[in-house]
């Protein structure tokens, strides 16, 4: 397969693997579309009526936030409980962070490439990638046990209501293994070829 499945193994496209998936798929049995991390290569997201606009609880969300162009995922800016723990442990770029976003309360661990980290805030502004890509790590991995979620950037893609500057808005985060919306205050909307390029800051799951 030209794209490859996030290794999540969550089972949501009907194998027990992601593995299994990407025989499934060679074999005809599976379209890509099946598995619901699925992006184009482009970066683009699925088309609208792929969303169906509620999540597991029966909110309804305005947008699905998605990757920028040529990102393996949204970007995510994160600040562990222990902030110091950054320039401690000296975390750099390239390297991963593995931990729970217990600050919004997501109880799912996660692994992240960090993009950036700042020694001063102990912000690290990361991507999402599966659990295996923490296990095959040959370089660094960092685990922070807990943090925070500041903020999130990415391509808007609108399914009720398009990011309003200011606004306290409903989204879906697009590879959230839990199709669970979050809320956030959005501080930048920027009308872009690829589509609506916003940061979402004060994020909860509520």
């Amino acid at each position: 397969m030209a794209w490859v499945p996030p290794g999540k193994d969550c089972g949501a496209c009907g194998s027990a693997s992601c593995g299994e998936f990407g025989i499934r798929v060679a074999a005809g049995e599976k379209a890509l579309a099946d598995c619901p991390f699925y992006t184009c290569s482009d970066g683009r997201a699925p088309e609208k009526a792929d969303y169906s606009g509620t999540d597991v609880l029966g909110n309804r969300y305005d947008f699905v936030l998605t990757a920028l162009p040529g990102e393996p995922s949204a970007r995510k800016f994160v600040v562990p409980f222990r902030a110091d723990l950054v320039e401690r442990w000296d975390i750099r770029p390239g390297e991963i962070v593995t931990g729970r976003p217990a600050g919004p309360g997501c109880p799912v661990y996660h692994a992240l490439r960090v993009l950036s980290a700042n020694p001063v805030t102990g912000v690290l502004g990361c991507h999402t990638v599966g659990p295996l890509a923490a296990r095959r790590e040959k370089g660094k991995v960092h685990d922070v046990q807990a943090y925070y979620v500041h903020a999130f950037e990415g391509i808007a893609h609108v399914i009720a209501r398009p990011p309003v500057l200011g606004a306290r808005q409903r989204f879906l985060p697009g590879f959230c293994m839990m199709y669970l919306s979050h809320t956030a205050v959005v501080n930048m909307v920027l009308k872009k070829k690829e589509g609506i390029h916003v940061r979402l800051e004060d994020i909860r799951i509520q």
